[in-house]
C-alpha cells in the first residue's frame, strides 16, 4: 500500500507545482503585456494585490501544507521570472533592472511561503488561527490602497482597494463564521493593522531597495 500510494503522491505533487509555476508565468507576462491597455485593467493586473490574492489561493487548492507552503514561493517567483522575461523579449529590461529584479524576487521567495501557509490554513486549518490566516490575506489589499493614496495621491484608485479590501475582508469573515470558527472576528480586528504595518514596510523598507 505504502509503495503504490508514494508514486502517486509525487506524481500529483509534480503536477501541482507545474501548474502553479505555469500560472504564476502567465500571471507575470500577463502583467507585463497588459500596460498601456485600459487604466483599470492595466492595473488590476499590475498590482502587488493580485500576485499576492492568487498565490494565497494557490495555497488553498493544494491539499499538503508543505506544498502549499513552497508552491508560494515558485509561483511569486514564476510571476517575478514571467514579467521579467516578457520584459526582456519586449527589449525594455536591461542591465539597470537587475537590482529590480532581484528585490521583487526576493521578496516573493520572502513572502510566497507566508502566503500559500496562508491560502491553506484559511481552507484546511483548525482554530483560531484560521481567522489570523484569513487576515493575512486579506490585509493586502486595503495595503495596496494605503500605499496608492497616502504615497502616490492616487486617491480614486485608493479608495477603489481600500472598499476592496473591506469586503474582502467581510467575506473572509463570514467564510470563518460559517465554517465554525470561534474566534472568527480575529479577521476583522487584525487586518487594518496588519494593512498598515504592510504599508510602513513598503514605504521604509521595500520602497528603499527599490
Amino acid at each position: 500500500m505504502v509503495t503504490t500510494l508514494a508514486p502517486r503522491r509525487g506524481g500529483t505533487a509534480a503536477v501541482q507545482a507545474a501548474a502553479v509555476m505555469a500560472f504564476g508565468l502567465l500571471l507575470g507576462w500577463a502583467t507585463y503585456r497588459l500596460h498601456g491597455t485600459s487604466p483599470w485593467l492595466e492595473r488590476a493586473t499590475n498590482s502587488s494585490s493580485t500576485w499576492i490574492l492568487w498565490t494565497a489561493a494557490a495555497g488553498a487548492l493544494i491539499p499538503v501544507r508543505a506544498l502549499a507552503v513552497w508552491g508560494g514561493a515558485a509561483m511569486m517567483l514564476a510571476t517575478c521570472c514571467g514579467y521579467y522575461t516578457a520584459s526582456a523579449l519586449g527589449h525594455t529590461f536591461g542591465a539597470g533592472g537587475l537590482g529590480t529584479a532581484a528585490v521583487w524576487g526576493a521578496a516573493g521567495l520572502a513572502g510566497g511561503p507566508l502566503l500559500g501557509w496562508a491560502g491553506w490554513t484559511v481552507r484546511r486549518g483548525q482554530g483560531a488561527v484560521r481567522a489570523v490566516a484569513g487576515a493575512v490575506i486579506a490585509m493586502v489589499v486595503p495595503a495596496e490602497g494605503l500605499w496608492l493614496g497616502l504615497t502616490l495621491r492616487y486617491w480614486g484608485e485608493a479608495a477603489v482597494f481600500l472598499s476592496a479590501g473591506a469586503l474582502l475582508t467581510a467575506l473572509l469573515t463570514v467564510c470563518l463564521a460559517r465554517a465554525g470558527v470561534r474566534r472568527f472576528w480575529l479577521c476583522p480586528l487584525l487586518t487594518p493593522a496588519g494593512a498598515f504595518v504592510l504599508y510602513l514596510a513598503e514605504l521604509y523598507v521595500l520602497d528603499a531597495l527599490l
